[in-house]
């Protein structure tokens, strides 16, 4: 939905929790979460949990992110569910648990359980080599300092960092080869800084609908994330739960509710252990 002059007001004032949609209650959401049968909070990481970083590997969680997760899950009433575009185990190092939650990388086309089992679906031989042929018609875009990134079923192409006249370059070019090959079975997704051909196949959705599908009907459900390429899992999840866009500024979205990191991503956290949110 689009945020109303009066929503933005009301953020802009310092407001901790912004609800976006009427039908929403806030306090009787967390009042309900201790009465659940079950508990799953599904989560994206970077831009969410973490800040973004121009080198991905130093993207570690905001302070206080790790310790509130392994609160959660030690508490064990919660499942933790991490829902990334990243590769599952590039997670691992990063949260720096002693036990790390169940994680779906690579906008679903991975699942690594929390014993250390990873499971993979693969797409089929022409999505590979349509993929490859995408990557191969950006080479001008990393020749002028862009990052390519290959993923199970999706090439990202990572401009964070770069000047400001690189950047527009960079985008108009990949823009012009990608949006040639964007049809039928693959979709180009714009990301905070960055583009993604991305596989319709399988995406975060998908991710969420599994989960979904292995849960109790009365469970108390929420998903949490701040990029374009989570709508979908909002959409997917507002039926049974509550969708929250994490991000500093409001945008156009789905969700249910806004917060912006990493204070009031915290008190949400913190909020869901107890069940209770205080005025």
């Amino acid at each position: 939905m689009a945020p109303t002059k009066s929503q933005v007001r009301q953020a802009a004032r310092g407001v901790a929790v912004q609800v976006l949609t009427s039908r929403f209650s806030l306090p009787e959401f967390f009042a309900g979460i201790p009465k659940a049968a079950s508990r799953v909070l599904m989560l994206d990481y970077d831009g969410t949990l973490a800040p973004f970083q121009v080198r991905p590997d130093r993207a570690v969680p905001y302070p206080g992110v790790t310790d509130a997760l392994r609160d959660l899950m030690d508490e064990g009433t919660t499942r933790v569910v991490i829902v990334s575009g990243r590769r599952a185990e590039e997670l691992v190092p990063l949260l720096a648990l002693d036990r790390h939650p169940e994680i779906w990388g690579g906008h679903g086309w991975e699942r690594l359980t929390p014993d250390g089992e990873l499971k993979m679906a693969a797409p089929d031989a022409a999505l590979r080599a349509a993929l490859e042929t995408a990557a191969q018609a950006v080479g001008a875009s990393t020749r002028l300092g862009a990052r390519l990134e290959h993923k199970p079923a999706s090439v990202a192409l990572h401009w964070r960092g770069l000047p400001a006249l690189a950047v527009a370059r960079i985008e108009a070019q990949a823009r012009d080869a990608w949006s040639r090959c964007a049809a039928g079975e693959l979709d180009l997704l714009a990301f905070d800084g960055g583009l993604e051909l991305r596989a319709t196949s399988c995406n975060k959705q998908h991710a969420v609908k599994s989960v979904l599908s292995e849960t109790a009907d009365d469970a108390a459900i929420a998903y949490l994330g701040d990029d374009t390429t989570d709508e979908d899992a909002f959409v997917a999840v507002k039926p049974r739960g509550v969708a929250v866009l994490v991000r500093a500024e409001l945008r156009e979205t789905a969700a249910d509710l806004w917060i912006r990191p990493p204070r009031e991503l915290l008190a949400f956290l913190r909020h869901w252990l107890v069940g209770k949110v205080h005025a």
